[in-house]
Parts: C-alpha cells; sequence; structure tokens
C-alpha cells in the first residue's frame, strides 16, 4: 500500500509568490499603460500599437497570476501563451525598431524585461508543477 502523497509546504509559499509577482507585474502594466494613454509623457516616442497590446497584457497577467494561485500546472500553461505572445511582439518590435519604424529604444527594453519575467515565471511554475507532483 503507498503512502499518501504530501506536498512539500514550501510549493504553496513558492506558487503564491510567483503568482503575486505575476499579478503585481500585471497591475503595474496598467497603471503605466493607462497613464499614457490618458497623456501622460513617458519621455520617449510612443508606438500606439505597443501601448495598447502591453496594457490590454496586463489584464492577463492579473489574470494569469490568480490562475497561477489556484492551479499551478494551468498558471505555468498561462505563464508559457503570455512568455510566447511577449516574445513573438518582441521580434515584431525589434525588427520595426531596426528598420527605423518609430519604435524607441525604451520600449524595445521593456518588452525585453516583459519578456524575461514572463519566461522566469514559467519556469518557476514548470518546475513547481514537477516538485507538486
Amino acid at each position: 500500500m503507498r503512502a499518501p502523497h504530501h506536498r512539500p509546504r514550501y510549493v504553496g509559499i513558492v506558487q503564491g509568490i510567483l503568482a503575486l509577482v505575476a499579478a503585481l507585474f500585471g497591475l503595474v502594466t496598467i497603471f503605466a499603460g493607462t497613464r499614457v494613454l490618458t497623456g501622460s509623457d513617458p519621455g520617449y516616442v510612443v508606438f500606439l500599437p505597443l501601448l495598447i497590446y502591453n496594457t490590454a497584457m496586463g489584464f492577463l497577467y492579473v489574470a494569469a497570476g490568480f490562475i497561477a494561485w489556484r492551479n499551478i500546472q494551468r498558471g505555468q500553461y498561462a505563464a508559457a501563451t503570455i512568455f510566447l505572445l511577449n516574445l513573438l511582439v518582441l521580434a515584431a518590435m525589434g525588427y520595426l525598431y531596426s528598420a527605423g519604424h518609430g519604435v524607441a529604444l525604451d520600449s524595445l527594453r521593456a518588452m525585453v524585461l516583459r519578456t524575461v519575467v514572463w519566461l522566469l515565471l514559467f519556469l518557476g511554475l514548470a518546475w513547481l508543477s514537477r516538485r507538486s507532483r
């Protein structure tokens, strides 16, 4: 007879931290994007489609945080999806920047940050998913 599987305590703690990081990152993204959309000057040329994308993604970031808090596996899928979407947008913005199409270097750097954050969240959730089985 097999002993019941007990999930290590740290799994729940790390899961909560990753979920909180995702949700807070989303809230900061929504706040920053909304400020610029309502007229605040960020100090560089704004590429409006990227601004709208990032602001909308902020809501998905918050949702992904709640999903990760409730279910590690689904949170992992949400983080992977967000990472891949951000990677595609980063590639497109990199192309537009290199072709001189009005994308600021600051926007490109911010997109790199977003992409890396979501890669790390995905990797953290994937690690936890393996540990909690």
